[in-house]
């Protein structure tokens, strides 16, 4: 009977443990994340110096394009914190509350609105979180590809986003690659949409410039239309009378004698 126990722990055992290198390392995230938590509950209550700081810093134009990073908050916040973290980051770095550096906290300030309305809005939050789960898929790729390029030249397969640290941080470039390509391409439809408007308007002007010069001409036709006819008149009365003097009979001119 202890055997048959015992064979159904090591099989029970062998499948619960199926994926042991997972397990373990779902367990080494688990951890790390708890500490991620914990020192972003931490700077959370950064002064507002160091939120202006942050959301200025060098490539902000693309960091805070991800409303995630700006508020400092995961994809799976709840709304009522998302809103309670939008307050309290909003009053830290309001122009009013920085009297000082007006300019980069209304740039912080823009970033905190902008961040907390694309959130707000369903559509914006699923595609902000979709977003995210593609950098993952795309980290994840690469990884895949290391470690077969790895395995093919006989060398451990080992990467350095086995490191969870890493891999966050992998993920979290990817994540800013991503955002920067659609705000790039939402810029280059932005400025062809514009120059196609810019395009037809001028079209139309031409159009109602010729409609116009089309009309004055009309219009001009139409007021010398009487000027035109009496002139036609006049000139037929004389060409009349012209020809009724060549027909009339005239008397042959006196010649002088030869003497």
């Amino acid at each position: 009977m202890a055997e048959n126990n015992d064979a159904n722990t090591t099989s029970s055992s062998s499948v619960d443990g199926a994926k042991p290198e997972i397990a373990e390392k779902d367990e080494v995230f688990d951890e790390f994340y708890t500490e991620v938590k914990a020192i972003e509950e931490h700077d959370s209550v950064l002064t507002s110096k160091q939120q202006l700081d942050r959301l200025n810093r060098p490539g902000s134009t693309y960091f805070n394009l991800n409303p995630f990073d700006v508020l400092q908050c995961d994809p799976d916040t709840p709304m009522a914190d998302l809103k309670k973290k939008f307050r309290q980051m909003s009053l830290l770095v309001h122009p009013d509350k920085n009297p000082d550096d007006k300019d980069r906290s209304q740039v912080a300030f823009e970033a905190v609105n902008k961040a907390y309305k694309t959130l707000q809005n369903e559509e914006g939050m699923k595609r902000c979180r979709e977003i995210i789960d593609e950098a993952k898929i795309r980290v994840d790729e690469m990884i895949k590809v290391q470690r077969k390029k790895l395995k093919k030249e006989g060398k451990p397969t080992i990467v350095p986003e086995d490191d969870i640290e890493k891999y966050k941080h992998a993920v979290y470039v990817q994540t800013c690659k991503l955002f920067a390509d659609l705000e790039r391409l939402r810029i280059e439809k932005e400025t062809k949409d514009m120059h196609e408007r810019k395009r037809k308007a001028e079209e139309e002007e031409t159009e109602k410039e010729k409609e116009q010069v089309q009309k004055e001409w009309n219009k001009n036709f139409e007021e010398s239309r009487t000027g035109r006819v009496d002139s036609w008149r006049q000139f037929s009365s004389q060409k009349k009378s012209h020809k009724k003097m060549k027909g009339t009979f005239r008397p042959p001119k006196p010649k002088l004698e030869k003497r």
